[in-house]
């Protein structure tokens, strides 16, 4: 716990900490309750997918961009107008959408908030790679812990208020989180100085040494996310107990939550490739058995043993990211990870999706997702450049 406290007196860092998990909540929130506001509207489970994807698909192209603007001229002003842009743009997708308008100006609206989803998750991820270097490691590890919480508790609440009032409400309550979050995080950010422009290309910050390696196996494994997350309502209903998914999906989030908190919490001398090719072996070694299970108790236990290793991996790929990106472009660093992680796991979701349709069924999605982990082990183990270790002062988070 030394470690946490220590991350907890940084300064600012209860405001980044507390604003960070609540800006990242409308992620896990408004395209669940986009999906039920829409089907229920529409009836159409085909027009509330493409509005979901769309809103997902706008905002990962828009983060990199945003990323690399926020490098240049700071965070600040780009939150502050997203604090304002983002619930106006959200009440008018509610708007078109209960108003009973045609699917394309839905699937627009849908779009244009989705582009002006807050610049939080990559802010808040290069703040602490600003941080003391001692206590860099643990600050990833809460940030990772957090963001897995995000996704047990966004969806809890769109389906509380689901039942006891409308979908709506939920985008409501999304929006109002995501002005907390966002101003809370400029806050943190104010005294953020700008790095110098750079000349640089479109996929400078891609390709700086090292970076490409870790984007690929970080699609490979979310790809395998994606294949579990559809693979596990589909084995919840196969087994007969439909009611049973979410209760999996938590545990899952739960034992990467676990896992997190003692990662976090430890010291470990190898190099962070190494850490890293190791843990991501671990979460194939996690998913390796799950094809084989026919019982969702079993699979929920299996899936919080195998979850543990979850976030160590993504703290661990926070850190290299973090060590990589150059100075000028940390944010954008960051952003392009979400990018690559919204997109893997959107194909890994539809590949599972397909694969369930045929005669490999649920097994065959689960076996998707140990292969997805598999490969993202495969790539770091291909020679290559090395990674270069940013050499550069970080400031300190704010006080």
């Amino acid at each position: 716990m030394r470690a946490y406290l220590a991350v907890w007196r940084l300064p600012s860092a209860p405001v980044l900490l507390i604003s960070g998990f609540a800006g990242r909540l409308p992620s896990a929130m408004v395209p669940l309750a986009l999906l039920l506001m829409v089907q229920q509207q529409t009836g159409s489970y085909a027009i509330a997918g493409l509005a979901a994807a769309t809103l997902g698909i706008a905002s990962a192209v828009m983060a990199p961009v945003l990323g690399r603007l926020a490098d240049r001229r700071g965070p600040c002003p780009i939150l502050l107008t997203q604090s304002m842009l983002y619930p106006l743009l959200l009440g008018l997708l509610v708007a078109v959408t209960l108003g009973g308008a045609p699917d394309v100006a839905v699937i627009a609206a849908s779009a244009l908030a989705g582009a002006s989803t807050p610049l939080v998750s990559g802010t808040v991820r290069a703040l602490w790679s600003r941080t003391d270097p001692r206590s860099r490691p643990a600050a990833y590890a809460l940030d990772a812990t957090a963001t897995e919480l995000v996704f047990v508790v966004g969806p809890t609440l769109v389906a509380t208020l689901a039942v006891l009032a409308r979908p709506a409400w939920a985008v409501g309550l999304a929006g109002g989180l995501a002005v907390v979050g966002a101003l809370g995080v400029a806050r943190a950010a104010r005294s953020w100085v700008p790095s110098p422009a750079h000349s640089a290309g479109l996929l400078s910050t891609v390709l700086t040494p090292g970076m490409p390696r870790v984007l690929v196996s970080g699609s490979g494994l979310m790809l395998g996310f994606g294949a579990l997350e559809v693979a596990i309502p589909a084995f919840a209903d196969s087994t007969g107990s439909p009611g049973m998914s979410g209760l999996l999906l938590a545990v899952w989030s739960l034992g990467s939550v676990a896992g997190g908190l003692w990662f976090g919490a430890r010291v470990v001398s190898a190099s962070l490739p190494r850490q890293y090719r190791w843990l991501l072996f671990g979460v194939t070694i996690g998913l390796a058995p799950l094809a084989w299970v026919s019982s969702p108790w079993a699979l929920g236990v299996l899936l919080f043993l195998g979850g543990t290793a979850i976030a160590p991996t993504l703290t661990v790929q926070n850190s290299l990211v973090g060590s990589l990106a150059p100075v000028h472009a940390t944010t954008e660093a960051f952003t392009w990870l979400s990018t690559i992680a919204v997109g893997a796991s959107a194909i890994g979701a539809a590949l599972g999706g397909a694969l369930i349709e045929t005669s490999a069924g649920v097994p065959g999605a689960l076996l998707l997702a140990c292969a997805g982990a598999a490969a993202a082990v495969v790539v770091t183990l291909v020679p290559g450049r090395g990674p270069r270790v940013a050499a550069v002062r970080r400031e300190p988070v704010a006080a």
